[in-house]
Formats: structure tokens, C-alpha cells, sequence
């Protein structure tokens, strides 16, 4: 998932959002009796969000074969805008069978019952990296099974890393690190970093001085942290520097382009740089990296789907049955190599790393990696945070950070 689809599913969630607290209230998601439930062949509705072509083939290939297998039918549909016409679904009380869900918007859902908890009825629940489980658990049920996931990572023009006079020993491991070589990149000329100018990018070093923005449980504001502050400070240093430039400080839409462009020599992105730098610049050389481990140790983010079962289905056993099929190890290695997702199963991380190597540093992520905030009504509050985040360079970070708590404790309050 790019930057710029981060964006737009945020900003489509706050209709989707108002739908579902409508529904909630009303004749909605908690009312008493659940769908009536057919134990017969099933004819199931799939709607995903889907990256283009290889995906959803891939998808709708592995659907007709359970189907086969299984008697029932299943059929799948890309959706133009998921988060938009899930949230019509939802509300509207007849949504699919078996959608995605995101993991910025599933704490929406699930605050209004929305899903079906059958998380722990998936075979070999533990299998999934424990980060992801955390991220689809809510008031402590493992809600959905983790589709796939994403995390952040370095990467690094090795051509203009040579120019600047670098080695492999150069390489940063530590905040440290990457000041001097940032610095050195300096120097010659060049911009050292390409860096997102939101959360989704800077919250990783939150997470690298031993900070978040919520408590794990997602119902405490925690960001007005001398942690965090440190982290802004940081990041702040290297804007004040120049050591780090924001996309629209070199004319690109996000930081992937610009790195692209070669206009930075690093940037910090996920594993979906990979296809955007093959379609849209297939010359550039570059390698990725773990990101440097800040005072309090590695951190990353994390990106992740899961497969959503509505609570309203008819065909909830058929459709747990669908997805433990959809989330099996062999089948993930194959969406892996038709569509480049990372499977959300640690007993197919040595086999994903011997077929990809070089996607090693993103899959080592998962190990340290700090999922989306896991709490319902914060779009409007993380929206804001990222606005403050846009102008830390002339702001004050700790009122970035305890406006956010202030605002996040109203939410989570409401």
C-alpha cells in the first residue's frame, strides 16, 4: 500500500465511519439476533481491495479452486473504492461474506460489531507473526486472520551512495549513524533522505526510542512521552539540518518518487517500493536495508489487511472455511509470487526469503514492527497529528504530541 492509497482510505473512511455509527445506533450491528445460518452449499460474496490485475486473477484463481473442492461457490469482486462501499455494506446491512479490512479502519468495525470474531478458529492462530494478531485483536479477541503485511525499511541508491564517497561500512545501524552519514551525503551536495512527512513514515521513530501514540490496548492516549519527544526532536534535527527533505520539498508525491528521480540518495519506504521503482524507474540500483535501531533499539511499521467475515453472513462456517484456505501457507507463497505480498505466516518465512531475497530486511521487520493505531474514531485525530507532523521543522514537537493526546483522550472518551 502507497502513501498516496494511505491517504485516500483515510479520507474515504470518515464517511464510511459515519455509516457504521448510524447503523450502531439503529437497527445495526449489536441488535440481538445474528443472521440466520445455512449449513448447506454456500454461495459467497468476496469484495477486496485489490493492488490491479495480478491480484485479483490471483484471488479469483484461488477462490474457484475452494470452490471446487468445497461444493459452494465463491464469487470475487475488486472493489473501486473498498473502504467506501464497505462501509455502504456494512450500514446498509448486507454486506459480503468475506471482505478485506485494513488495519487502519478495523477497530471502526469491530466497536460496532460489524465483524464476525473467528480469529481463534483458524488453524495455527500463533503461526501468524504476533504483531499482526495484535494488530486484528480487539477487547482481546483475535477478530480476523492477517492476510499479508507490509513494513518499513531503508533503501539506499548504491550509485549515489558511491558518489558521495561511501562503503558498506557506512551503512547506518544506529541514529548515530545515520546522522554522520547523512552528513557526509550532505557534503557532496546531494540530499540524504527522503522522508514522509506523516505518521506512517516518522512514527517509526517513535517506536526506535521506545514510544507510541496509543497504549496496546488502544484505549489510552500515550504520545506526550519524553520518548516520543526525543524522536521528534530527532527527525526535527535532521529537517533543521537538511539532512532529511519531505517529497514536497523535492517535488514528488511521495517519497518513493523522489527517490526514484534520484533526487535523495536514501528513503524510507515498504516493500511496495519494489514494483513502483520496476514500473516507473527500472534504472535505478539500490539496496534495502533493516531500518537503524534508535536508543531504545529496532523499530518499524507495520501495513496489513485481514480477512474480514461479516457478522451479519449467512455462511460464517463456510466462509471461516474460505479463509483458512485463503491464509494457508502454500497459498500465500503463491499470492506472494503473483502480486509481491509478504505472507503473514512465520512457518513460510524461510521459504518466502530463499524465493525473495532481498525482500529479507522487510520480513526481519516483523519481529519489532508496530502495527496502525488500534482504536475507532481517530481518523479526524491522526489526521491533525499529521498536519502538526508536516510542519515540525517550525513547530514545537511536544505541542504536536500533547495535542494529539488531548484530542485522542476526547476520542477515545466519546
Amino acid at each position: 500500500m502507497t502513501t498516496r492509497s494511505l491517504r485516500r482510505a483515510t479520507v474515504a473512511g470518515v464517511a464510511a465511519v459515519a455509516l457504521l455509527g448510524s447503523a450502531a445506533c439503529g437497527s445495526g450491528f449489536d441488535d440481538s439476533t445474528d443472521a440466520a445460518q445455512s449449513t448447506g452449499p454456500a454461495s459467497l460474496q468476496i469484495l477486496i481491495g485489490s493492488s490491479g490485475d495480478a491480484e485479483t486473477k490471483a484471488v479469483q484463481a484461488a477462490a474457484a479452486t475452494w470452490a471446487a473442492g468445497s461444493g459452494n461457490s465463491a464469487t470475487v469482486t475488486p472493489a473501486q473504492d473498498l473502504t467506501q462501499q464497505l462501509g455502504q455494506a456494512l450500514a446498509g446491512g448486507s454486506p459480503p461474506d468475506v471482505f478485506y479490512v485494513d488495519a487502519s479502519r478495523f477497530a471502526d468495525y469491530a466497536s460496532v460489531g460489524a465483524l464476525e470474531p473467528y480469529g481463534d478458529r483458524i488453524s495455527s492462530p500463533d503461526d501468524f507473526y504476533p504483531s499482526l494478531r495484535t494488530t486484528f485483536t480487539y477487547d482481546g479477541k483475535l477478530y480476523c486472520a492477517p492476510k499479508d503485511f507490509s513494513t518499513l525499511a531503508l533503501q539506499i541508491n548504491t550509485d549515489l551512495w558511491a558518489k558521495a564517497g561511501l562503503t558498506d561500512a557506512d551503512v547506518p545501524t544506529t541514529w548515530d549513524q545515520l546522522t554522520a552519514a547523512a552528513r557526509k551525503i550532505k557534503a557532496r551536495g546531494l540530499v540524504p533522505l527522503a522522508l514522509g512527512d506523516t505518521r506512517d513514515r516518522i512514527g517509526a521513530f517513535l517506536v526506535q526510542n521506545g514510544g507510541w501514540l496509543v497504549s496496546p490496548d488502544g484505549k489510552q492516549a500515550t504520545a506526550d512521552t519524553p520518548e516520543n519527544l526525543a524522536a521528534l526532536q530527532y527527525v526535527r534535527t535532521m529537517l533543521d539540518e537538511g539532512l532529511a527533505r519531505y517529497p514536497k520539498q523535492l517535488d514528488a508525491g511521495w517519497s518513493g518518487e523522489a527517490f526514484g528521480k534520484g533526487k535523495a540518495v536514501m528513503t524510507i519506504e515498504g516493500n511496495w517500493i519494489k514494483g513502483a521503482l520496476q514500473n516507473d524507474f527500472p534504472d535505478v540500483k539500490y539496496r534495502v536495508v533493516e531500518l537503524p535501531a534508535g536508543p531504545k533499539g529496532k523499530g518499524t511499521l507495520s501495513f496489513t489487511q485481514c480477512w474480514g467475515i461479516a457478522a451479519k453472513s449467512r455462511y460464517k462456517e463456510q466462509a471461516i472455511k474460505f479463509v483458512e484456505a485463503m491464509t494457508a501457507g502454500d497459498q500465500q507463497m503463491t499470492f506472494a509470487k503473483a502480486f509481491g505480498v509478504m505472507p503473514s505466516r512465520q512457518s513460510v518465512r524461510d521459504q518466502y526469503t530463499a524465493a525473495f531475497p532481498a525482500d529479507k530486511p522487510f520480513v526481519d521487520g516483523a519481529q519489532y514492527a508496530q502495527g496502525p493505531v488500534n482504536a475507532p474514531k481517530m481518523d479526524s485525530v491522526l489526521g491533525d497529528l499529521d498536519t502538526g507532523l508536516q510542519g515540525l521543522a517550525n513547530g514545537d514537537p511536544k505541542a504536536v504530541l500533547a495535542r494529539f493526546d488531548a484530542n485522542a483522550k476526547a476520542a477515545l472518551a466519546g
